[in-house]
């Protein structure tokens, strides 16, 4: 099956005698002993399954595992590795992993954070208890390219996993197993999910192995799980994923190219745009740039929140990934030791007219 057909059909499994067209949520916590399936619906639920059975197959994945959050899912990553684990990360990445790494695993763990567009220091920064390479690309908030072919030679040389954070590109433009990954992980919050309602993380793995077994204990005994609901909510929003990506990726690049061109504009940061510096390398590994951007407004924080103030298409608020457009000062939601430029404005590009948001960005931008 393509990627459409797969969306619309592989998180259906229907056990309804009645046979409904979609598969019904089933709410219990418990099931009787010998029904060959499901025991407790922490460890397994129907409508997870569907859910986990759909995403490894988006993702090219021999099995997924589900969780309750974005972060829920990258710290059973992390809990999943041997104490003293060395982790190379992103110097920009998603601020509340980040904060994982560097607070919640403290004095468990150690990390060094580069620049994951550059090989060189990649290759610099493992140690001989390196364990785990996390990349995250494009990376939030700066839209940083990584070669995800390049880096996992690299980690599968110093015998260490690949894990990438693909929530950005969505298995709609990027499947980082087919490009060496070993673990795929999405806040299913964002793109998956794709209306604002739904709270979800999941990850995907190459192979079930030991370190994927230990990231399935963390998420049966650790608990982090997904309701019925939710799962059933993932799988129904999943089936318009592959045209949603479509509409968000061609708005945001017409987007990208008007504020690349606008006076009041101080740098954009988008792959899909020629003058990124690797845009040449998100074309070989993505099939479309997405719909995330963001961009400098000249001035400082006070003139980028002016510009906020005056949008009325583009609502202030976090989060990512639905059909509605969303914009925030990125470093005001990071805190006070952010990296992010204090006149950044990430953009989560959604589905309106493009005129319309156009508009709205013009009469924003004007002095």
């Amino acid at each position: 099956m393509r990627l459409e057909t797969l969306s619309i059909h592989a998180g259906n499994i229907i056990t309804d005698t009645n046979r409904p067209a979609v598969q019904p949520i089933t709410t219990a916590t418990t099931f009787e002993h010998g029904n060959g399936a499901h025991m407790y619906t922490r460890a397994s639920n129907p409508n997870r399954t569907a859910l986990e059975t759909l995403l490894a197959k988006l993702e090219h994945a021999e099995d997924a595992a589900a969780f309750s959050s974005g972060n829920a899912a990258a710290l059973a990553v992390f809990q999943a590795l041997e104490p003293g684990s060395h982790i190379i990360a992103p110097d920009d990445m998603y601020h509340g992993i980040r904060k994982q790494l560097e607070e919640m695993l403290r004095g468990i763990l150690e990390v060094d954070f580069v620049d994951m567009s550059d090989l060189q220091a990649v290759g610099d920064a493992f140690k001989s208890n390196t364990r785990l390479v996390w990349v995250e690309t494009p990376s939030n908030p700066l839209l940083k390219i990584s070669d995800i072919r390049a880096v996992a030679k690299l980690a599968k040389e110093k015998g260490a996993w690949l894990a990438c954070d693909n929530t950005f590109a969505s298995p709609v433009f990027q499947n980082p197993i087919l490009l060496g990954a070993d673990i795929v992980m999405h806040s299913s919050t964002k793109y998956l999910g794709g209306h604002s309602d739904i709270l979800g993380g999941a990850l995907m793995t190459r192979s079930k192995n030991a370190f994927w077994e230990r990231i399935r204990f963390v998420q049966h005994v650790g608990g982090a799980v997904p309701s019925p609901f939710d799962t059933y909510l993932l799988v129904r929003s999943i089936k318009t994923l592959a045209y949603r990506m479509k509409g968000h990726a061609e708005n945001a690049g017409i987007i990208s190219e008007f504020l690349s061109q606008h006076a009041s504009v101080e740098r954009v940061f988008y792959p899909g745009l020629k003058s990124h510096p690797n845009h040449a390398i998100a074309a070989s590994q993505m099939s479309g740039f997405g719909g995330m951007l963001s961009f400098l407004v000249k001035g400082d924080a006070a003139d980028a929140d002016a510009v906020i103030s005056k949008l009325h298409y583009f609502t202030n608020a976090t989060s990512l990934g639905g059909v509605e457009s969303l914009v925030e000062r990125r470093a005001a939601v990071e805190g006070p030791n952010t990296k992010t430029p204090q006149n950044l404005i990430r953009v989560s590009v959604g589905l309106e007219h493009l005129d319309d948001l156009l508009e709205d960005l013009a009469e924003a931008l004007q002095k």
